[in-house]
């Protein structure tokens, strides 16, 4: 069985995992920025104390979340980077003086900072060569961004301001006359209510927020929707290939308003931490008169040679850092308490409240997250409260206030089946939700259709989120085996559909039922069960007839499954719903065969670890072809490691590879011994 820290740091990457995603890909944040930060910061110092549980892809290894498949993909030529944040003035201070021990300065020496309001939009990147606007994409993970470029020629049409100029006014100063230019995509505040008041009226759902009205405004299949929306566009970086002309962040502000970008009126060059601090505190007494949505300062390094010698961290820039306010709290009174259920089955407790204005926006709803910080903060039905919108974001309950209860309060208890479908619902041990256990959950189903279309499951090539919606609204699909019963006419009758389009995806759903055992168990979208968890499942079990049927203790008897895994896994193949749901797929025709795995070559039986760009394949692909080969695909290195593969820019993994003398193979030695297994 795990250790306990194990289990902690899984389930603080999971949910972390379903927070950035909901926040950078999907515009529907799950967490207050209050809540992320305290989760990120609880799995950052786990990973701190114990190096093993740290993984290739922990949330405090990424920036954002994943670009979507919806766009085309773009390379950011630096890094996209997010900030660290720092909460107090001895953060504040703390920074100040990490800047100076790490440069060698004087502490009496003050440094050059400029400070910015945080802008709440969607960060891009906009490419310029010779002086035209080429090529424009979203920060995305910060490594692989979303091209949107024809969206982002339409920004500040509608007048909001200068927004995106087609021509930059007189020469870039840019060796080779390339420069990339990064900045805030948002919504002023006025333009933000007015969409709202459409959407109203129009019987639609209104935006959250602006920051999420500007996101899902420029991440639009088509370019003519952006184009009706009165987006604006601030810059704040410019970036230059070779030599870079400017020898301060403060000469780039000023030439990018020369070029005709908008920059923020506000920006401010502050000399020492005392200035800095001085100004946060003026703008956090006059934020809310500004036109747009801020939640804290942004505080750089201005010269830009100490920047170089300050460089990065994995994550975060160690020359700037973002100071937060502290959110607005209001009291209100509870009228309800109901169970909500979201797109992977959890069940969130949803505090209904007496409508309340907070940092201009007015709030009917708060989350209590899970039903152990609903029992923690002693929230009843009835009471009044403090609520705050953490980061300007989603509403949240601070504390209840006892002193003005009457004894008419009332516990709110959780249902003990799911209040959209019926079926059972579970809260394993060890965990902090309830989960619905029925795979055709409307609630959960859209993003069940789209995991189980993905690549990596049946492979269904463009069956994204959108069109899922689609098929869940209208009715088309109740169960994963509806996908396979849809006529070719009624797919291409969907919207943004066609013939073509409509052929596609009837010749995917087809190809789709010749499939792994280990892609089918996987897509089934079962609690606990990754890619690695399906092959074990597949290679131990070769048949979904005996995978259903098999007990708690068979299950746990399969090679890195534990009991709390097994015990999880017996829950979901127990709900007569998902049993049902796998024998309609068998029904239709969808035949998962085992994987035929070597016990024998360089691989069987070994752990690989994988680091760097592979130039010939995907990571997906190459840990594939090593499980293919017996072997196991590690995301850390230690002593019982057999292999890295390095590919380009291999970093951290490399070095402590060699560290350890653990051999190291290149893509060249790979692909030989792969022909060898």
């Amino acid at each position: 069985m795990a250790p306990p820290d194990a289990d902690r740091a899984r389930a603080l990457r999971e949910q972390l995992r379903a927070a950035d995603h909901a926040y950078y890909v999907l515009d529907r944040p799950l967490l207050s920025d209050a809540e992320y930060d305290r989760l990120m910061r609880e799995l950052v110092e786990l990973e701190e104390a114990h190096p093993e549980l740290r993984t290739a892809d922990s949330p405090t290894q990424r920036v954002g979340g994943a670009p979507s498949e919806r766009f085309g993909r773009v390379v950011h030529r630096e890094p996209m980077l997010s900030l660290g944040n720092v909460q107090t003035d001895g953060e504040l201070d703390e920074l100040d003086a990490r800047v100076h021990r790490l440069l060698g300065l004087p502490a009496e020496e003050p440094v050059r900072w400029v400070v910015e309001p945080k802008l709440d939009g969607l960060a891009v990147e906009l490419v310029y060569q010779d002086g035209a606007f080429v090529q424009g994409s979203t920060r995305g993970d910060g490594v692989n961004g979303e091209d949107v470029t024809p969206n982002l020629r339409t920004v500040g049409r509608l007048g909001a301001n200068r927004g995106v100029p087609e021509r930059l006014a007189g020469a870039p100063g840019a060796p080779g006359g390339r420069v990339e230019v990064r900045g805030e995509v948002l919504l002023q505040k006025k333009h933000f209510e007015a969409m709202n008041q459409i959407l109203l009226r129009q019987g639609e759902e209104p935006f959250a927020n602006p920051r999420n009205a500007a996101a899902g405004s420029l991440r639009q299949l088509d370019w003519r929707v952006t184009a009706t929306r009165p987006l604006s566009f601030i810059a704040y970086e410019a970036l230059a290939v070779g030599p870079e002309p400017w020898k301060h962040h403060w000469q780039k502000l000023a030439d990018l308003a020369a070029w005709g970008f908008e920059t923020n009126e506000e920006n401010k060059l502050c000399l020492g931490m005392g200035e800095v601090k001085a100004y946060r505190d003026r703008m956090a007494e006059h934020r809310f008169e500004l036109p747009y949505d801020t939640d804290g300062v942004v505080v750089k390094v201005d010269d830009l040679d100490l920047r170089r010698r300050l460089g990065a961290a994995s994550k975060f820039p160690r020359w700037a850092a973002a100071f937060k306010y502290p959110p607005q709290e209001e009291a209100t009174r509870v009228k309800a308490i109901w169970a909500s259920v979201g797109r992977t089955g959890i069940l969130t407790p949803v505090v209904e409240l007496e409508p309340v204005r907070l940092s201009g926006a007015t709030v009917t709803r708060a989350t209590l997250h899970n039903e152990d910080e609903m029992r923690r903060k002693d929230v009843l039905v009835g009471d009044w409260v403090l609520v705050r919108r953490a980061g300007e974001v989603i509403p949240e309950v601070v504390k209840p206030l006892p002193e003005r209860r009457t004894g008419e309060e009332r516990r709110f208890e959780f249902p003990g089946a799911c209040p959209v479908c019926g079926a059972r619902v579970v809260r394993e041990e060890g965990e902090k939700v309830w989960r619905c256990t029925g795979s055709a959950c409307p609630a959960q189903l859209v993003g069940k259709l789209r995991h189980f279309a993905q690549r990596r499951a049946m492979d269904v090539d463009g069956l994204g989120e959108k069109l899922c919606a689609q098929l869940v609204e209208r009715g088309l699909v109740h169960e994963f085996a509806d996908l396979y019963a849809i006529p070719l006419q009624t797919w291409a009758e969907l919207e943004r559909m066609g013939e073509k389009s409509a052929a596609n995806i009837v010749a995917g759903l087809t190809r789709s039922k010749q499939t792994t055992l280990r892609r089918f168990l996987y897509g089934l979208g079962i609690p606990q069960v990754g890619e690695a968890t399906a092959a074990a499942l597949a290679g131990h079990f070769g048949d979904a007839e005996r995978f259903l049927a098999a007990a708690e203790e068979d299950l746990a008897a399969v090679r890195d499954i534990g009991e709390e895994t097994a015990r999880e896994i017996r829950a979901w193949t127990a709900e007569p719903q998902n049993q049902r749901a796998v024998r309609r797929l068998l029904e239709a025709g969808v035949m998962p065969a085992p994987e035929e795995v070597s016990a024998r070559g360089f691989f069987a039986g070994k752990t690989v670890v994988l680091t760097g760009t592979l130039a010939r394949r995907s990571r997906d692909e190459a840990k594939a072809e090593i499980e293919r080969r017996g072997g196991k695909v590690s995301g850390t290195v230690s002593r019982k490691t057999h292999l890295v593969v390095a590919g380009e820019e291999a970093g951290s993994k490399l070095a402590k590879a060699r560290e350890l003398g653990v051999r190291v193979a290149d893509e060249e030695e790979f692909d030989r011994l792969l022909a060898e297994g």
